[in-house]
């Protein structure tokens, strides 16, 4: 991939953490008090957080036909991204600590790199045309 299309790989990873991000606050009261029983509420944020993941994904790969290589270093870098914006602003507004944080949130990101390899082996690459594993 060129450096432009590494820009947009970083695009794509800060929009993955910020559209789950904003549609968290739909979640809240005035008070800051969860709307919602607190499960439903996490179990809500994992599926948007998958599935704004694998949108940006697809657009992304339908562009860019990865290898093993690059899935998996698009993948790491959503990660170190979401990782380091909850730990820059998640964290210290919900006053959780860092050991909490990775057993209740942090660990699901683990979910990231997953995704980004497994869509990234089964994109169809466009100078052959056809869709095939590139792994």
């Amino acid at each position: 991939m060129n450096r432009r299309q590494w820009k947009k790989v970083a695009l794509y990873g800060f929009l993955t953490w910020f559209v789950p991000f904003m549609i968290s606050f739909f979640f809240f009261g005035r008070d800051g008090k969860v709307l919602i029983p607190i499960g439903l509420m996490k179990s809500i944020m994992v599926v948007v957080g998958a599935a704004t993941g694998a949108c940006f994904l697809v657009l992304l790969f339908r562009v860019v036909a990865p290898t093993k290589h690059q899935a998996l270093a698009v993948g790491m870098l959503w990660l170190v991204l979401n990782l380091g914006l909850d730990l820059l602003i998640l964290v210290p507004v919900s006053k959780i600590g860092v050991a909490d944080y990775f057993a209740e949130i942090g660990l699901r990101y683990l979910l990231i790199p997953i995704m980004c390899v497994a869509i990234g082996a089964t994109a169809i690459d466009k100078r052959g045309g056809e869709a095939r594993a590139r792994l």
